[in-house]
């Protein structure tokens, strides 16, 4: 019993020091990354809108990329239950494997709806977190009409991505007036082992046109 006992802490202890490990480098991502490309809300008459969710700040980055790049409106969805920090990380972890069995379980978010209406084109940006889409990325596509728009799912993510997720995804957004759905993906690499920013950025930058001199 005492074995058993002793071997149960060890895991407990093992559990709580990889969730504070991983917390810190999330906060310090998040302080790096968020001086990093301004945002930039005052774009007149855009036809591209970047919606996106994220939480240590990598996705952030790339939707600010993103917008600068299309000369795009962007807006950033927040979800409380996932604040930085060990809390919030549980929580995501938790919500992100509830959803696969219960796709009703969808979280708070904020914007929960936007007029989408001004824009031909739709990018959804959004951490993948046990080989999905982040739980708030769902709800928006839940809350949200697509109407004639082409959309485009954009990710990253530290190890792998699961197809048929996606794929679910795009039959959600299809069924929400969407003309197209297309997806986009760079590989960030474990959290020790990342891209840097640049490099990131420049991965994202081969999914659109060439830019001329």
């Amino acid at each position: 019993m005492n074995w058993a006992f002793i071997t149960l802490a060890a895991l407990a202890a093992a559990v709580v020091v990889v969730l504070l490990a991983v917390s810190f480098i999330e906060r310090r991502q998040a302080y790096e990354l968020a001086g990093l490309e301004a945002e930039n809300q005052q774009v007149a008459g855009a036809a591209t809108a970047v919606v996106y969710f994220s939480r240590s700040g990598n996705t952030a980055l790339a939707a600010r990329h993103l917008a600068n790049r299309l000369g795009a409106r962007i807006f950033a969805l927040n979800a409380p239950a996932y604040r930085l920090g060990p809390g919030g990380l549980v929580q995501a972890l938790g919500d992100a494997n509830t959803l696969k069995r219960a796709p009703e379980a969808l979280p708070d978010i904020v914007p929960r709806i936007l007029d989408l209406s001004p824009f031909d084109a739709v990018w959804l940006g959004s951490p993948v977190w046990l080989y999905s889409p982040a739980p708030p990325i769902w709800a928006f596509v839940e809350h949200n009409r697509f109407d004639g728009k082409d959309v485009v799912l954009f990710n990253t993510y530290n190890s792998h991505f699961g197809e048929e997720h996606i794929a679910t995804l795009r039959t959600k957004v299809m069924a929400r007036g969407a003309k197209s759905f297309t997806h986009r993906h760079v590989l960030r690499g474990r959290m020790t082992r990342q891209l840097t920013p640049d490099q990131m950025v420049a991965a994202i930058d081969d999914w659109l046109p060439k830019r001329h001199p």
